[in-house]
């Protein structure tokens, strides 16, 4: 069954704060295999400008897909999840992420699609620090494959 495109446009709640640690940068940054110095060094993060280290670009797609859960959790939406797969990902930063910021997710549903069966649903996630600063927008597809003829 198609997803309903009357919930294009809707927005959930902002997420209770997440605090970016450094330790949470550095492992994601050795996760990935990027060795920048910015990562895991304080000085070399200073020297380029920043306050303290800062996160790999990806780094928020955790934060992001987490605060998506409320999207696909919505159950009057009725997204099978047990048939998604991610589509696409992509980011467009204000600022980069950096240790010690608290970061609160809102999602919208920008899109929803049907294609050969399939429902192909777009989020955004506005990504802003505790202050109310725009650091990140992630957009996040998400395809619903058709159920399988018996």
């Amino acid at each position: 069954m198609a997803l309903d495109q009357s919930f294009v446009g809707r927005t959930y709640p902002p997420t209770a704060p997440y605090e970016v640690g450094r330790e949470k940068i550095r492992e994601f940054a050795e996760a990935i295999g990027d060795a920048n110095p910015a990562y895991t060094d304080q000085e070399a993060a200073k020297v380029l400008g920043h306050p303290d280290v800062v996160a790999p670009p990806t780094f928020v797609f955790a934060i992001t897909f987490k605060a998506a859960g409320q999207v696909i959790e919505d159950p009057q939406l009725g997204l099978d999840y047990s048939r998604v797969v991610h589509g696409d990902q992509k980011f467009a930063y204000t600022r980069p992420v950096r240790a010690g910021d608290r970061l609160s997710v809102t999602s919208t549903i920008e899109a929803i699609k049907s294609l050969a069966g399939n429902d192909i649903l777009d989020i955004r996630g506005e990504v802003h620090d505790e202050t109310g600063e725009h650091v990140v927008t992630a957009w996040t597809k998400l395809v619903a494959r058709a159920p399988e003829e018996a």
